[in-house]
């Protein structure tokens, strides 16, 4: 596991800051080296090395996500609010969740699984070597090189500007994003059905209004903007 993850909290709350604080420390690793109940106090600390952003989007004065936007240099961000109309703004930022307040213990546990997912992919992957013809591609993750057929992948799982690859025997990661693996053309065959995930097409063994289920019992989540994705599936019935 990563160690030394340094984090940034700001939230004009402070009984929400106290809360967040608790759950922080439960993790070892994590080293909370500034807290602010604003975003203009934090602005002199960004030159400080932080891995780790949480921040309230609301904020009086400078909002979140205008905070962000100067905080760009910051790897990982997530955002914290009782505005959930305000996620998809959230996520337009590059940021790894949006957690609803009141703050859930096990949502909150939910979110730094990915935080840890996250700096754990980076930390692994080195490259997208190439492409070896238009039926498979070639993967290296530290010394080893692993040839995966397109065929072989059951989906796509996005982190920030990593990509996992799943397939039966193992999960690859790999140095690029999900929306620019999309673009290539060896990838034609995978639709776009959440923002985290894509999928083979023809894998999709049924869905309903919020999931989809591939092959090995896969059951995968909808996002809502990506529903029209998937009506191709209603018009092979």
């Amino acid at each position: 596991m990563i160690t030394n993850i340094k984090c940034m909290i700001i939230d004009d709350d402070e009984l929400d800051r106290l809360v967040l604080h608790h759950h922080l420390k439960q993790y070892e690793n994590i080293d909370i080296v500034a807290s602010f109940d604003s975003a203009e106090k934090a602005v002199p600390y960004l030159e400080l090395p932080i891995d780790l952003l949480f921040i309230e989007i609301s904020l009086p004065g400078m909002s979140g996500i205008e905070f962000r936007k100067l905080a760009h240099k910051i790897p990982v961000c997530i955002f914290i609010s009782s505005h959930s109309e305000l996620a998809i703004e959230a996520f337009e930022l590059d940021s790894l969740d949006f957690i609803p307040k009141p703050l859930k213990t096990e949502r909150f546990h939910h979110s730094m699984r990915k935080l840890f997912d996250f700096f754990e992919m980076k930390e692994k992957c080195e490259c997208f070597d190439t492409l070896l013809g238009e039926n498979s591609i070639k993967i290296k993750e530290g010394s080893t090189i692993s040839q995966v057929k397109i065929t072989d992948i059951l989906y796509l799982e996005a982190l920030k500007d990593y990509t996992r690859i799943i397939t039966p025997e193992k999960k690859h990661c790999i140095l690029d994003s999900l929306g620019n693996l999309l673009h290539k053309s060896f990838f034609d065959s995978f639709i776009r059905i959440h923002r985290s995930y894509a999928v083979p097409r023809h894998l999709i063994r049924s869905k309903n209004t919020h999931e989809v289920e591939l092959i090995h019992q896969i059951k995968l989540p909808i996002g809502r903007t990506y529903k029209d994705n998937l009506s191709f599936f209603d018009q092979k019935k």
